[in-house]
């Protein structure tokens, strides 16, 4: 009599991911007609529940969020948000639209996404692979100290995708991004070695602005309208500018990437948004 095989144990049922946190970007805009309804001591009070809202304490509070006043029309501020819990990331949202000033605030986009360690991060094997392919002489001291040095950074840098620490910079830039699936340049057809040979390139162009610039991806595929989000913080905005200028001639973005909305923001407190966009009142 044939037993079936032992099946493998299923993952308790979660929200909270295997690795890796939630992601989210929520852009916003003040109604100048709505809080100019308000009465002073309303708007007070509303101005009070927003401060309260984005410093949520102990267990409320997301594992990481930092605050933009951002340029243009589009929007008037930026929130961005990690946690294991998508639920605690959006529990702020909800505390910022359900208090006094909620009727006065309009969110004009989001973008929902997670952290993960990307495919083409090398492993250590890889490492040594993509070395001899470049000339090393396996076994050389020079080779060794590389090898060394990959093996002592790749987790540090892994965790850094997965729980990343937001860097405290002046500015940021964020957009999302797909993958061409045009006739003639369809990433999703190319070869996995191929592929890997345009992000390794891609990423020695963003090595170039180490110190100047940092850089997480977040992934959307099936959690929102594109697949990636990508977030730039920088110690200048110039920074910002010449980093995706450079990074637009390498052939995984200049043949295979399609890019959305760019949005700009500058770190800022809840107070400094208040006073920046003219709502907290003297």
């Amino acid at each position: 009599m044939s037993t079936r095989p032992a099946s493998t144990p299923l993952p308790e049922p979660s929200v909270v991911p295997s690795q890796g946190w939630h992601c989210s970007h929520y852009c916003y805009r003040f109604d100048r007609a709505a809080l100019s309804q308000l009465s002073a001591q309303d708007r007070r009070a509303g101005c009070e529940a927003f401060l309260s809202a984005l410093n949520p304490q102990d267990d409320l509070r997301p594992e990481r969020l930092q605050g933009y006043i951002t340029s243009g029309h589009r929007a008037d501020w930026i929130l961005m948000m990690m946690d294991p819990n998508p639920l605690k990331i959006d529990a702020v949202h909800q505390q910022i639209m359900s208090g006094p000033l909620g009727g006065a605030i309009e969110p004009t986009w989001s973008f929902v996404s997670m952290s993960e360690i990307s495919e083409y991060v090398p492993t250590v094997e890889r490492y040594r692979e993509r070395l001899l392919a470049e000339g090393e002489e396996a076994g050389s001291p020079a080779f060794e100290a590389k090898m060394s040095a990959y093996e002592r950074r790749l987790p540090i840098m892994n965790q850094q995708r997965l729980s990343p620490d937001f860097p405290e910079w002046p500015a940021a830039c964020f957009y999302p991004m797909s993958k061409s699936r045009d006739v003639g340049k369809n990433w999703f057809t190319e070869p996995f070695s191929h592929r890997n040979s345009l992000m390794a390139e891609h990423a020695r162009s963003g090595i170039a602005f180490a110190g100047r610039v940092s850089q997480l991806i977040t992934v959307g595929v099936g959690l929102d309208d594109w697949e990636w989000m990508v977030t730039l913080w920088g110690r200048n905005p110039e920074y910002l500018r010449e980093i995706v200028y450079r990074m637009r001639f390498d052939e995984a973005s200049a043949v295979y990437a399609e890019f959305g909305p760019f949005y700009v923001g500058y770190r800022a407190t809840p107070e400094e948004i208040l006073k920046h966009c003219r709502v907290e009142q003297a």
